[in-house]
């Protein structure tokens, strides 16, 4: 797949370029509180874990009661899924989940980030809800804390009940904005009395634009620019009512916030005028989800280069879209743009990456370690946040067995240490990253990939769901054991 078509494509999801956007405003000079320097190490308490999601995961498409979501039907188009496959068995992990906690118990994590699937326990997205669906994450739950392993639960991974897309146009309409509040607050009220981190919506950015605007992800559409913008508008009024449902029907002390792959602007040269730069294209190429929902407000420079494009919007609606979370959760891969300073509109210009810049087994997966550097120490001056977690981060491999059954996946062990080198550089800075899931824990159904792009510690043989641990579960393990990046 090309990279006008690569799994994170931040410029044009931002619904922004450089050229056009004029005069930005200031950004806040206040920085967070530096930690105390470290030698070496993470900070003590850094939260060490891995990461799915539903459909990808889990299977079990049409038992026990779940619906229909928008995956399912978009999978059976001709042509839509590079290998043809789909996530009808995915990796079994509804069936197989408790062998699969050993696993993370194995590597020594703390912590386990999943989804819920939306029309496991509302089948038609409202109405009335499945109890064997809810039932599965009450076990799912249980067994990980009976490991001593923590859940920290996203809502929505992109599932999206079919109903609500035939009935409402999906995220088109603020109706679902409002039921899927009605579900969090269901989610919120049956398990926050043992989860106690909720990650609203995963990657806005993703789903809105690949889904909306050009068709490459569920449900398939290509609509104009003004309704891709009015969509991620309501995307983001649909995280603030998930915000306010936790809060008012979840156990007291809930956290909630969100996760975003964020548009990654890495300054090109470490000065003091492309650093704020990049500061700067940091926030505007991220103004129409993750700022506004930081700031409670549009930036000008959004407004201005939207134009006529710019969604409707009312001042009640900002205010909920600015509820106050608990903390950030940014999916971070590849840089996206390297930043220099211009003296000419806004501040900013993007780099162009050239062909022989060097990537990963996924084409789009290019490889910046300095990326994970960067964007968390930027982000917490921008929105003034004390607590980032990284809510993905990890790779695709090559992945291939050898004759006694190992898989040497020394790519993904280069990717991860000079990667994490990097965090651990960040937060000995001072960065407020809290904690790190790698995505993945099990090779599983990569979206339009199918099941080709693996990028799980854990290789699946999908035809006999057998878990094998590539060598790199080996080295998160050691990574998670000495609360450091490995050498």
């Amino acid at each position: 797949m090309s990279d006008k078509v690569s799994r994170r494509q931040f410029a044009k999801i931002a619904g922004l370029s450089a050229a056009g956007i004029a005069n930005p405003p200031e950004v806040a000079d206040a920085k967070p509180a530096a930690a105390p320097r470290r030698t070496g190490g993470f900070p003590a308490g850094f939260l060490w874990g891995t990461a799915t999601s539903s459909y990808q995961v889990e299977g079990a498409v049409e038992e026990d009661g779940r619906g229909a979501s928008i995956w399912d039907k978009f999978v059976r188009i001709p042509g839509k899924i590079e290998d043809g496959t789909n996530g009808d068995r995915a990796a079994e992990h509804y069936h197989r989940y408790v062998d699969d906690i050993a696993l993370i118990k194995e590597l020594g994590c703390k912590a386990y980030r999943f989804s819920v699937a939306w029309p496991r326990v509302f089948p038609d997205g409202d109405g009335k809800p499945n109890p064997k669906g809810l039932d599965f994450y009450n076990r799912l739950i249980d067994e990980l804390l009976k490991n001593g392993i923590e859940p920290w639960l996203t809502l929505y991974h992109w599932d999206l009940p079919q109903s609500l897309q035939d009935r409402f146009g999906g995220w088109r309409s603020t109706e679902t904005c409002k039921i899927f509040g009605d579900y969090a607050a269901y989610v919120a009220e049956h398990l926050t009395d043992r989860v106690r981190n909720v990650f609203t919506l995963n990657e806005s950015g993703r789903f809105v634009y690949f889904g909306y605007g050009i068709g490459i992800d569920a449900p398939g559409l290509t609509l104009p620019q003004a309704e891709v913008n009015q969509i991620r508008h309501n995307s983001a009024l649909a995280h603030g009512l998930a915000v306010q449902a936790v809060r008012a029907h979840g156990r007291r002390g809930t956290r909630v916030g969100p996760a975003e792959n964020i548009d990654a602007c890495i300054p090109a040269i470490d000065t003091p005028e492309n650093v704020r730069a990049a500061e700067i294209a940091l926030r505007e190429l991220n103004a129409g989800y993750l700022n506004v929902i930081m700031t409670g407000r549009y930036t000008d420079a959004f407004l201005k280069y939207a134009g006529s494009d710019a969604p409707k919007y009312t001042d009640a609606e900002l205010k909920i879209i600015s509820s106050p979370v608990d903390f950030l959760g940014l999916n971070i891969y590849a840089p996206q743009h390297y930043i220099v300073a211009s003296d000419q509109g806004a501040g900013f210009t993007p780099l162009p990456i050239p062909k022989s810049f060097p990537h990963m087994n996924s084409d789009w997966l290019r490889v910046g370690p300095e990326t994970i550097y960067w964007v968390p120490k930027l982000a917490a001056k921008i929105w003034k946040t004390d607590a980032i977690y990284i809510s993905e981060n990890g790779t695709s491999g090559e992945d291939q067995v050898t004759p006694d059954g190992k898989i040497y996946d020394t790519d993904r062990i280069m990717y991860l240490r000079n990667y994490l080198a990097q965090l651990q550089r960040a937060t000995a800075e001072g960065a407020p990253v809290r904690g790190y899931f790698l995505w993945s824990l099990l090779d599983n159904f990569e979206w339009v990939f199918g099941l080709n792009k693996r990028f799980g510690l854990y290789h699946v043989n999908f035809d006999t769901q057998v878990r094998t641990a590539k060598l790199s579960a080996s080295f998160y393990r050691n990574v998670v054991a000495k609360n450091a990046a490995g050498a």
